[in-house]
């Protein structure tokens, strides 16, 4: 990679840090425990957000950010579980980036608002890189994508806290080690906490909603 680029590299992101910080600080006023999910395609994030929505909707007020390449396909498949859902279609970007938020923060009702889901698009590489103001990134990896994706796609998991596990239900199908996963990925963050999930049979849901849970009211103590 030649300096020039490195150089416009890095003004890129020093342009989005700067708006996530005040992504952050606007999210932070309301009080809003937010996620960035990321993954590649086909993990199964949209449906894991539709069981995890109807989880905690009778508890917490949920707001969805929904990205994607193109069409609007996944936000109507979750405002259909009747939470406020803004789209934003890249247009053939391959990441959000924190000023597409921010346009999209102006839509939501932010004083109404305890968790908001940004659904990143599906991708390994791009989205690990840019902050887009959210309290947390998540990555979810399915079994069906194979143990070494962490060994892959490094970035997105050292920076993750979280790593969600999809599709644990297909394991006994499959050629796929759950203990050699976790290895690999623990191998780029030793620190990553695991949830082990199946939106299919209900499988892991209660204790990945009741962590969800319980971050969004540590977040509220710790402001």
């Amino acid at each position: 990679m030649s300096s020039e680029r490195v150089e416009v590299k890095e003004k890129v992101l020093s342009a989005n840090d700067q708006v996530a910080a005040e992504n952050r600080a606007l999210l932070a006023a309301h009080g809003i425990y937010s996620v960035n999910m990321i993954s590649s395609p086909g993990s199964g994030k949209t449906t894991l957000l539709e069981r995890t929505v109807d989880l905690l909707k009778p508890s917490l007020r949920l707001g969805v950010v929904a990205g994607d390449v193109q069409t609007r396909n996944d936000a109507e498949r979750l405002e259909r579980h009747g939470i406020p859902v803004e789209a934003i279609e890249t247009g053939g970007g391959c990441h959000l980036d924190a000023r597409q938020v921010a346009r999209t923060l102006a839509l939501l009702d932010l004083p109404s608002t305890d968790l908001l889901f940004i659904e990143n698009v599906g991708n390994l590489v791009c989205p690990s890189s840019f902050d887009l103001g959210e309290s947390e990134k998540i990555v979810l990896m399915s079994v069906t994508e194979g143990e070494d994706k962490p060994l892959k796609y490094p970035a997105a998991f050292r920076r993750a806290r979280i790593c969600v596990i999809t599709k644990v239900d297909l394991v006994p199908h499959l050629d796929f080690s759950t203990e050699r996963a976790v290895d690999n990925a623990r191998s780029v963050n030793p620190d990553l906490r695991f949830f082990f999930t199946s939106s299919y049979s209900g499988e892991g849901l209660e204790e990945w909603g009741g962590w969800l849970g319980e971050r969004v009211e540590e977040y509220r103590r710790g402001r």
